[in-house]
C-alpha cells in the first residue's frame, strides 16, 4: 500500500510539474494567432511564398519583390523570381488603414 501512495504521489508531481510550461507555450502560440493583423499576413503570404527577406538582389526579397508592389499595386521588379501571393484588395485596404506607410519602401530623407 505505501509503495503505491508513493507512486500515485510521484506520478502527480510530474503532472504537475509539467502543467506550467505546456500552458505556457500554447499561451505563446494563442495569442499570436489572433492578434496577427492584416499587415502581419500580408508578410507571412509573402513568406509562405518563398520571399525571403535580405534576398532581393536574388529576386525574391521580401520587402522590394513582394510587400511594396503588393501594397502600392504595381507590377513587380523585373528580376523578381517568384509570382505574387494572392492577397485580397479588403486585406490590402485593411493594412493601409492600420498602417499607410508599410509597404511604400524607402523614401528620400526630405531636402
Amino acid at each position: 500500500m505505501r509503495q503505491a501512495l508513493i507512486s500515485l504521489a510521484s506520478v502527480c508531481a510530474l503532472v504537475v510539474g509539467l502543467a506550467p510550461p505546456l500552458d505556457a507555450q500554447s499561451a505563446k502560440q494563442g495569442p499570436t494567432a489572433k492578434q496577427e493583423g492584416p499587415c502581419e499576413q500580408i508578410v507571412l503570404a509573402c513568406k509562405n511564398a518563398g520571399f525571403v527577406e535580405g534576398d532581393f538582389k536574388k529576386g525574391y526579397g521580401l520587402w522590394v519583390d513582394c510587400i511594396d508592389p503588393i501594397m502600392r499595386g504595381t507590377g513587380q521588379p523585373a528580376k523578381a523570381d517568384k509570382p505574387l501571393p494572392a492577397v485580397s484588395p479588403e486585406q490590402i485596404a485593411a493594412c493601409k488603414q492600420k498602417r499607410p506607410n508599410f509597404g511604400e519602401g524607402k523614401k528620400p530623407p526630405a531636402k
